[in-house]
């Protein structure tokens, strides 16, 4: 299985690189079709959005027909989205790339909620969280080369050569149409990728499975019976609304780092891709750290110390719009890491047969990176990006609260280093991350 197991890495490595991507885009954007905020911030409502629509047709996908049919479902609605922005180049409207952002989201949709599972479910049980904490580490580094990838092939290429109000219309059309040419290659490189980690997949024999889910035992009173057991769970209803925030802050911190650099520091779009680049290794790292730590001190304890804090940094950069304020907003990288695996393995404790269906809802719960940012960019463009910084420090709130609530509710909180868990951007446990 050593084939299938490298390109299932591949997998998690390749939708890193396209959610974060994705993320300097609304930058990006905003200065190709001379826009407001808050519609650049229409990208993340394409991808995130996705991620919504998609992840219980995924759910039942894996059900039906299984775990690798999802995955090779993923992999190719991904790349054909990413070929689309071949011919979105060419019709040059921003419509044209929101619809190839949202059919690459979604094939990223399928993706994660197939591949997680899928991982852990290729050998013993006793090994399954080690597999899949493996696996995951190669997500961020995906979200590091995304970043870098838009950095150094795309940003520097959004700077116009000359005062485009000189222009005409056809040099105009000539200068943009070089801009969206360069924001076409990368999305192509990573289509080929996507279509080579299919083959590999697809060419392999599927070995026996082991239900990752050992109590989810057989069930009565079908689908219906299993929503109702997650409705009935507090624990889960909750678990949702802290997801639901907490991707929300993730997206709305990375996808609004580099206009606050813009305003702080007076810097290019290439500095505050620079400063974002920094602050997903600040992630990386975190996200090891965090495993240790979690080892010897319960997750949601922990979950929240790195909420609060996360809220006294976006204060500080609310009020101190300087280099002070930027290294204290790219110090919430250091508090997301611990957040979406903590947060799914609370939510699924204990679901027994629902836990598949459980886990759908939670990669629902994503939309909160689609939603909070058009919010977060409507204060941008209606104050500052310093002041837009009050919608991640509620989110951040409202994650402290869910690990509130767990400390004080019955016996059964996880601990990030026992629990396993499905999709996400990015986490220190079992689980990755994504958005997130």
């Amino acid at each position: 299985m050593l084939l299938l197991f490298i390109a299932l890495i591949g997998c998690f490595t390749a939708w890193g690189i396209a959610q974060d991507l994705t993320t300097p885009m609304v930058a990006g954007f905003k200065r190709i079709f001379e826009m407001s905020t808050f519609q650049a911030s229409l990208v993340q409502l394409a991808y995130f959005g996705a991620y919504f629509l998609l992840a219980l047709p995924a759910a039942f996908i894996n059900q039906r027909f299984g775990y690798k049919t999802g995955i090779l479902t993923g992999l190719g609605l991904a790349a054909l989205g990413a070929f689309l922005f071949y011919p979105a180049s060419k019709i040059m409207t921003y419509e044209a790339f929101l619809l190839a952002l949202f059919a690459m989201a979604a094939g990223c949709s399928i993706l994660e909620t197939s591949a997680n599972p899928y991982v852990m479910s290729l050998g013993p049980e006793e090994t399954a969280t080690w597999r899949l904490n493996f696996a995951q580490a190669f997500n961020p580094l995906g979200t590091n080369i995304g970043v870098l990838l838009a950095s150094t092939l795309i940003l520097p290429k959004l700077v116009d050569p000359v005062d485009i109000s000189s222009l005409s219309p056809a040099q105009l059309h000539t200068v943009r149409a070089g801009e969206l040419g360069a924001v076409m290659a990368p999305y192509l490189g990573l289509a080929f990728l996507l279509l080579l980690i299919a083959v590999a997949i697809a060419s392999q024999k599927a070995p026996p499975i082991i239900e990752e889910f050992p109590d989810a035992g057989p069930h009565v009173g079908g689908t219906g019976h299993l929503f109702g057991v997650l409705w009935r769970s507090k624990r889960y209803r909750f678990g949702v609304i802290a997801q639901f925030a907490n991707v929300a802050a993730q997206v709305c911190t990375w996808t609004f780092l580099i206009q606050y650099v813009q305003q702080a520091l007076g810097g290019s779009l290439q500095k505050g891709g620079a400063y974002l680049q920094v602050s997903l290794l600040v992630f990386l790292g975190s996200r090891f750290l965090m495993t240790w730590v979690i080892g010897r001190v319960r997750a949601t304890k922990v979950l929240a110390v790195l909420a609060l804090l996360a809220v006294m940094l976006c204060v500080f950069a609310i009020s101190s719009p300087n280099l002070a304020g930027v290294l204290a907003v790219v110090a919430l990288s250091f508090c997301l890491s611990l957040m979406f695996p903590t947060i799914y393995g609370v939510a699924l404790k204990g679901l027994g047969p629902a836990t598949k269906f459980g886990a759908a809802g939670l990669v629902m719960a994503i939309v909160g990176g689609a939603i909070m940012p058009l919010l977060q960019g409507k204060l941008v463009d209606q104050t500052s990006a310093a002041t837009s910084f009050a919608v991640p420090a509620a989110c951040f709130a409202v994650v402290g609260l869910y690990a509130l609530y767990d400390l004080r509710a019955a016996p059964g909180s996880v601990r990030g280093s026992t629990e396993s868990g499905l999709p996400g951007d990015a986490g220190p446990s079992t689980v990755t991350g994504s958005a997130a």
